[in-house]
């Protein structure tokens, strides 16, 4: 997602928010494709991962504890959404399987058309949510043309062999017009 993302913005210093630690792979790509004066935040709801980061995992997360750019915050992506009204040159949402609330209930507020609003709200004119899918979603595409987003859908191949289904990114990017009501402003 981060190598789809990175070469879109267009803010010199941008500032980058990424939902949910996991393994690293999306932070280690950010770290490597953002300028030295970019901001990468990373909203982790399970503290055990990044003990896990600090520790068993270390290997994986070398360097990333030190980077100055680098925030790590233990707390729901979505309250860091809704706290940070036109804060995010982008947003990266990999905290579920797809755009459903499959793993945990509580993530289909990111994913709903109130959460997309919220999303457009913490963006920055310009600005990107990436979401990324493990399948398909029509209506999901909607649902973010219909919230304000210029949307651009990327089909993955999960293992390079073609035999699984393909996963999904789909970037949404805000308009750079300043709009009057509807997704532009908070509820």
């Amino acid at each position: 997602m981060a190598l789809l993302v990175c070469p879109r913005l267009t803010s010199p210093a941008p500032t980058m928010l990424i939902g949910g630690l996991g393994m690293g792979f999306t932070l280690a790509a950010a770290r490597s494709a953002l300028p030295a004066d970019a901001r990468i935040i990373v909203s982790e709801l399970v503290p055990s991962i990044i003990t896990w980061a600090r520790g068993a995992l270390a290997h994986l997360f070398a360097g990333v504890f030190e980077d100055p750019r680098v925030a790590i915050e233990p707390r729901d992506v979505h309250d860091v959404i809704v706290d940070r009204t036109g804060g995010f040159d982008a947003i990266l949402l990999d905290v579920d399987n797809g755009p459903e609330g499959l793993v945990a209930l509580a993530n289909e507020r990111l994913y709903c058309n109130w959460g997309l609003r919220a999303a457009y709200a913490a963006l920055r004119p310009g600005g990107i949510l990436a979401i990324w899918s493990a399948f398909r979603d029509d209506s999901f595409h909607s649902r973010l043309q219909a919230a304000g987003f210029g949307v651009e859908e990327f089909s993955i191949d999960p293992d390079g062999t073609g035999r699984d289904p393909p996963h999904v990114i789909w970037l949404a990017t805000r308009s750079h017009k300043v709009e009057e009501g509807g997704c532009g402003v908070s509820a």
